[in-house]
């Protein structure tokens, strides 16, 4: 088939894509044959290396957006700049989250607003300023929530009531959105060990791993393929939340 009469290229944009599970998705996608915008917030310089590499691999199919998804008025720009780098989406990808412990007794508003904006305000407010592009082309929303959106995690209940408003939001848009736009979730179990604070001993690593019913951690590509299921292969699928845990959910 000549280029002429090849059918467009599909879009995705992924926030929070330079690095961990939102790169992955980006590498996942863009191997598939999409076109990929990687949002990032302070992390430009592993946005630009991973945009280079997927840009050496197929030339002019990726670039990069900063925004901060905690101010209101740039989730609605985020949109409109990526829709002006090809003319289209496809798919958003809302990845970008915010984790950390907090104590009952020690929380403040402020921990509160930092959680909830990134985890449960923006991905609504980025649905709703990406659907009239979406809806053009039939496309499709994929949030990353967490196991623990039904499972709460000790020492981290705003982290979990953020995710738990996230599995609901795609309920609710998928709802709302359809039928011209397909709104599904991946919910990831233990694919890579927290970072800085929040850094696990080996033993607790280990308790973590025996209560999976594979009896090892993920990885995130796991994810990422879960994430291309939904965006390329599952016409029929909405309103959906996917759990890649490898059954660690199953566990009482």
């Amino acid at each position: 088939m000549s280029k002429k009469n090849s059918p467009p290229v599909k879009v995705a944009l992924i926030t929070g894509a330079s690095r961990r599970i939102g790169a992955e998705i980006a590498c996942e996608l863009h191997a598939k044959g999409m076109n990929v915008i990687l949002h990032y917030r302070t992390s430009q310089a592993n946005a630009k290396e991973l945009c280079a590499t997927l840009n050496q691999k197929r030339s002019a199919s990726a670039a990069t957006l900063a925004a901060d998804l905690s101010i209101f008025d740039n989730l609605s720009l985020l949109i409109q700049r990526a829709v002006e780098i090809w003319g289209r989406l496809d798919a958003l990808v809302n990845n970008a989250s915010v984790f950390y412990k907090t104590d009952i007794g020690d929380v403040g508003e402020a921990d509160w607003g930092k959680l909830m904006d990134i985890n449960l305000k923006a991905p609504f407010f980025l649905a709703q300023a990406a659907f009239p592009h979406l809806s053009k082309q039939q496309g499709c929303i994929v949030n990353i929530i967490d196991i623990h959106a039904e499972r709460p995690m000790r020492e981290y209940p705003i982290y979990c009531i953020s995710k738990a408003g996230l599995q609901m939001l795609t309920k609710t848009l998928a709802r709302e959105l359809g039928p011209q736009v397909r709104v599904n979730a991946v919910s990831p179990g233990q694919m890579l060990w927290p970072e800085g604070e929040n850094t696990l001993s080996d033993e607790i690593k280990q308790k973590i791993v025996d209560h999976i019913v594979l009896k090892r951690q993920g990885h995130p590509l796991d994810v990422a393929k879960a994430v291309s299921f939904l965006i390329l292969d599952a016409d029929y699928v909405t309103g959906q939340d996917l759990a890649v845990d490898g059954g660690r959910l199953l566990y009482g």
